[in-house]
């Protein structure tokens, strides 16, 4: 039997909770472990809730823990999980530093249990399709993306709107979509980011070793209740692939537009399954512990990755200059 337990209890926390519970495992979670009081967590019935990570990690029962907290607190954390000998599913970003980051990658490559970075977008069908395309050279040579993410501004937290804690919106939103960048297009050489105001909305271009380019607009101003939204549209030398999606206000559930367009030497329209990522992502990570496999969907190498163009980016927002994207 598999035993979880979930650190933090934030909305990721319960994002997590969610698609566990989704995938059968609502009652495998044993603890929710947070400082502070305890709120209740509908998909984890029987879990009980912990302030001390050390009775966590000290339950033999426990094979899998849930990582959402603050992203200060990754490297600390995930340390401790993993010289545990737990497996980790640790949401995005994997750290603000990127010698942080390596730490984490060092500390998994030593330990028995297994790590996954929760770069979930990787999980989104539509994404998933244009990266299947790209796969099978339906779209030939990739040549350009450009990606969008959109949504209303963040609610009260203590640390989010501190970007010297959360990396600010390059580092904790627009990552997926560098993600997909170097997924698609392959090693980065250089960010250059501008913004429109205080605010944003931020742009930020990234050059590829291979001559191809990325473009991300990202923006979390929008008015209240807006949905959430993201898009991304490949350029390839065969042809064009694009998606849109459109959730609810939090994230996860379409609530309106979620499509795929391909043109190569025919066109495809079409609507896309809008299952719940988060629960593909659980079941996909629940699969690699059980298989004893590490992740190849969703490596750790890409999560660093995405860690160093997101901080180029930010710092040629400073700088107001392109900035090297440094991953070694």
């Amino acid at each position: 039997m598999t035993g979880i337990a979930i650190v933090g209890q934030g909305g990721m926390a319960r994002a997590h909770a969610k698609a566990w519970n989704e995938i059968g495992l609502g009652d495998s979670i044993r603890y929710i472990c947070a400082p502070g009081t305890s709120v209740p967590f509908d998909n984890a019935p029987a879990a009980r809730f912990v302030t001390d990570l050390d009775a966590v990690l000290a339950d033999t029962d426990i094979d899998i823990v849930s990582l959402c907290t603050p992203t200060p607190t990754h490297a600390e954390l995930t340390l401790r999980c993993l010289a545990a000998g737990k497996n980790v599913l640790l949401e995005k970003p994997i750290a603000l530093t990127l010698e942080d980051a390596r730490a984490i990658a060092d500390a998994a490559a030593q330990s028995a249990g297994i790590l996954m970075v929760a770069h979930v977008v990787r999980f989104f069908e539509g994404y998933r399709v244009i990266r299947r395309q790209f796969d099978s050279g339906a779209l030939g040579a990739p040549l350009a993306v450009r990606a969008e993410r959109l949504s209303e501004l963040p609610g009260p937290s203590p640390w989010w709107h501190d970007e010297s804690k959360s990396g600010g919106v390059v580092v904790d939103f627009a990552i997926h979509d560098f993600d997909q960048l170097n997924l698609i297009l392959g090693t980065p050489l250089t960010a250059s980011a501008h913004r429109t105001g205080p605010s944003g909305p931020i742009e930020v271009e990234v050059t590829y070793a291979d001559g191809g380019v990325g473009r991300v607009l990202s923006f979390m101003g929008m008015p209240k209740d807006f949905p959430f939204t993201s898009s991304i549209e490949v350029l390839g030398s065969r042809g064009l692939a694009e998606h849109r999606f459109t959730g609810a206000p939090t994230g996860v559930v379409a609530a309106g537009n979620d499509s795929f367009l391909s043109i190569t030497d025919a066109a495809e329209h079409r609507r896309v399954d809008t299952a719940n990522p988060y629960a593909r992502q659980a079941q996909y990570f629940l699969d690699c512990v059980r298989d004893g496999v590490d992740p190849a969907f969703c490596p750790v190498d890409a999560a660093i990755l995405a860690l160093a163009v997101a901080l180029a980016a930010r710092e040629s927002l400073a700088s107001c200059v392109p900035v090297a994207v440094r991953s070694e």
